[in-house]
């Protein structure tokens, strides 16, 4: 370890390293014989010293060992005096030990803190140590120009503790600007609060503020919240607000603890509303299905009203499994409108591959029997990339049949390489899939399928880049 280095060096190092086990000895040993301000003084002296083993010795005495109130105003105390690399490490070591007596002392440095890494790590204890006296100051750094210091200020938002923070949050949401009203919305739902106020975010003229709230009700809204998302998605722009939206109220229902009862509220609002509010909220019941849910469809479906009964089919092709996969086959091959029967053929190009009851075998064979229905190399492309979802070799067979044929090839390929991306199935079908993806790297022109490709045949791993928000 010490290799090359001069005696006289080797020597200091050796002599710190046992410094600091007297030091560590010391510790325990003052803990049971000396008092407490003798323990202090020893942590004190040593947080001072030039050494960072000493130093941080010393903090994790801060952290873990000196308890009580007394010791934290002590050590809190010493902040102002002490070098920034050294207050950003005591910061840290008074947020862990959790004792709100530092955060007087905290906020001060706070407020003259002279460098950026001091002022990130006073942030990040308030949110230890602070209470709703201090949301007001996260907010501003909320806004800060600085990632890192909106971070801190984020997660400390989130850490403050008590349904006082999250009304003083909420108080401040009100006359926020729209970044940061979104910024608190997304840290009201991380505390799990606000709902009513978010179900009123959910009415905002503001479409922004909008998504934002159904969003963040999609994850903490209750079943009992329901009426309040109905007129959410009612509110909602057609298009991508209103399906986020539909999207948001779905998971609510999926939340009832009866799964065979998870539409029952949602049918219960709707039954209160205006035929044109119910034709509206019809691809939202689609996407909670259940029983329930298919009766109230089925009867769109056979009813004269045309607004209806398309939005009947809408609510089908939104099902969230593969329960109604006859249904849609059948209106695919047999309605008189032709954009009726493209509606359901559509829908069934995203359901059919949908894991749920359904076997391997089946889900592939239905993949097989659209393929002939679909009418263009469009349809069909979306055919074969959905197909990545059932991941057995026949899968495998079934699409390489297409990498031969101009239109298809390129999505072929892409849909090879995502079922090769699964070592388990990779490796239990080895040759077949090296066969294959030598295939892929002479047919697909996309450098990046190549490369996973090549990757998989010599057993390497491939990460997905993470999705821009």
């Amino acid at each position: 370890m010490w290799a090359g280095e001069p005696n006289c060096g080797r020597a200091r190092r050796a002599c710190r390293w046992c410094v600091v086990l007297l030091a560590a000895t010391a510790f325990l040993s003052v803990a049971k014989l000396h008092a407490q301000d003798e323990a202090l003084t020893l942590i004190i002296e040593l947080l001072r010293d030039q050494d960072n083993e000493i130093r941080s010795l010393a903090l994790e005495q801060v952290r873990t060992e000196a308890r009580g109130e007394a010791a934290t105003r002590k050590f809190a105390e010493l902040l102002p005096t002490l070098p920034s690399e050294t207050q950003v490490g005591l910061l840290s070591a008074l947020a862990a030990r959790g004792d709100v007596a530092a955060a007087p002392a905290v906020r001060q440095l706070l407020a003259n803190g002279q460098t950026e890494a001091v002022r990130i790590a006073a942030i990040e204890a308030i949110g230890y140590l602070g209470d709703e006296s201090d949301v007001n100051v996260l907010i501003n750094y909320l806004a800060a120009d600085d990632h890192a210091v909106q971070k801190a200020a984020r997660n400390s938002l989130i850490r403050l503790a008590g349904p006082k923070a999250s009304q003083a949050i909420l108080d401040q949401a009100v006359q926020a600007t729209t970044a940061i009203r979104i910024a608190l919305i997304e840290i009201l739902t991380e505390r799990r609060a606000g709902q009513p106020q978010l179900l009123t975010a959910a009415l905002d003229d503001d479409a922004q503020i909008r998504r934002a709230a159904m969003r963040a009700l999609g994850q903490i809204a209750a079943p009992e919240h329901l009426p309040g998302l109905v007129h959410g998605v009612l509110k909602a722009q057609p298009g991508s607000e209103r399906i986020a939206a539909e999207r948001a109220l779905a998971a609510v229902c999926q939340r009832m603890e009866d799964p065979s009862q998870k539409a029952k509220p949602l049918l219960d609002v709707m039954n209160k509303l205006d035929p044109q509010q119910r034709i509206a909220l019809m691809p939202a019941l689609g996407r909670v299905g259940g029983p329930a849910a298919l009766a109230a469809v089925e009867n769109a479906l056979n009813d004269s009203d045309a607004a209806l009964h398309r939005a009947g089919l809408t609510a089908l092709g939104n099902w969230p499994d593969g329960s109604v996969v006859g249904r849609l086959l059948e209106i695919a091959r047999t309605d008189e409108h032709a954009e009726h029967r493209a509606m359901c053929r559509k829908a069934l190009i995203r359901i059919a591959p949908l894991e749920d009851a359904r076997s391997d075998a089946r889900r592939l064979d239905l993949l097989r029997t659209l393929f002939v229905m679909c009418p263009d190399d469009a349809e069909r492309n979306q055919l074969i990339e959905r197909a990545k979802a059932v991941r057995t070799v026949e899968t495998l067979r079934f699409v390489m049949t297409f990498t031969d044929q101009a239109a298809l090839s390129q999505q072929a390929c892409a849909t090879v390489v995502e079922l090769a991306h699964h070592s388990g199935l990779r490796e239990q079908h080895k040759e077949e899939f090296h066969l294959a993806l030598d295939k892929v790297v002479a047919v697909s022109r996309d450098a990046t399928v190549i490369d996973r490709a090549q990757r998989y045949q010599t057993g390497q791993t491939w990460v997905r880049p993470k999705s821009t928000p």
